[in-house]
């Protein structure tokens, strides 16, 4: 498979690695990235040969979540559709393949995971991250309000921790998220090889089949954000918060406090 910001390898022992690969753009997706992730967990989840899938960012951050800048008409970060007239791949999707993957996901945090970043993060069942790593879920600082997202977070930190987190867009330091549940085990930078690979090794002991059973099973006793609820709920708020998303936006790409900013 062929692919322009993403790269895929797979190992002798079944450990398929994704490497977003945007790193000019601190792995900021946009549609080409979304369409490729998800034409990437569709086949892996096909792929009996593939037994863990192991996310990680090229460059100085994981992802940086949605392009705002990006001139394609991004999708919005909660993951709805830009407008009518958009097509194809939306964040949700992606995150709805990762999260439902038969398989066990590992993501390796290294810098920002933001936004959307820190969603893929709370999708992945083993999150390893650097010590000097940082999570945010900084919607509602550009007048949005991440309301798909909010149950994979939820899950994650916890509700008091994600009303906290989501309301003020605060950086979570990568002690705090270890702390809280975003992380499961930090790691120095020069360490996190091993350590995925001592991490794989151990999941390599399950057999596939039970894995599968027992992710399908925890997935019958989570929120799931996948509800057609949450979808109108979503798409509900993106009509109503246009105005302030059309400045949240505006005033991210011109580099100024938005109008709602006081002083």
């Amino acid at each position: 498979m062929q692919f322009e910001t993403i790269s895929l390898a797979i190992s002798s022992r079944g450990i398929a690695t994704i490497l977003l690969n945007r790193p000019q753009r601190c792995n900021a997706f946009n549609r080409t990235m979304l369409a490729e992730l998800e034409r990437v967990f569709v086949k892996l989840a096909a792929d009996d040969g593939t037994r863990i899938v192991v996310l990680r960012g090229n460059g100085k951050h994981f992802c940086a979540g949605a392009d705002l800048a990006d001139r394609e008409n991004p999708a919005p970060r909660g993951g709805a559709p830009a407008g009518p007239s958009s097509a194809g791949p939306s964040l949700a999707s992606v995150l709805e393949a990762i999260d439902r993957l038969p398989k066990p996901t590992v993501v390796v945090i290294h810098g920002g995971a933001i936004g959307g970043g820190a969603a893929i993060a709370a999708c992945c069942d083993i999150v390893l991250a650097t010590e000097g790593a940082f999570f945010s879920i900084p919607e509602v600082r550009v007048g949005m309000a991440p309301v798909r997202l909010a149950p994979l977070f939820i899950r994650a930190m916890g509700l008091r921790q994600f009303r906290r987190y989501g309301i003020s867009g605060e950086r979570i330091d990568a002690a705090e998220a270890l702390r809280i549940g975003m992380a499961h085990k930090l790691c120095m930078a020069d360490e996190l090889d091993r350590a995925i690979a001592e991490t794989a090794d151990e999941l390599l002991h399950g057999a596939p089949g039970a894995i599968r059973t027992l992710k399908l099973a925890c997935a019958g006793f989570a929120m799931s954000p996948w509800s057609a609820e949450m979808a109108t709920a979503s798409a509900k708020h993106e009509l109503e918060r246009a105005p302030e998303t059309a400045e949240g936006i505006a005033s991210f790409r011109e580099k100024r406090k938005p109008s709602w900013y006081p002083g």
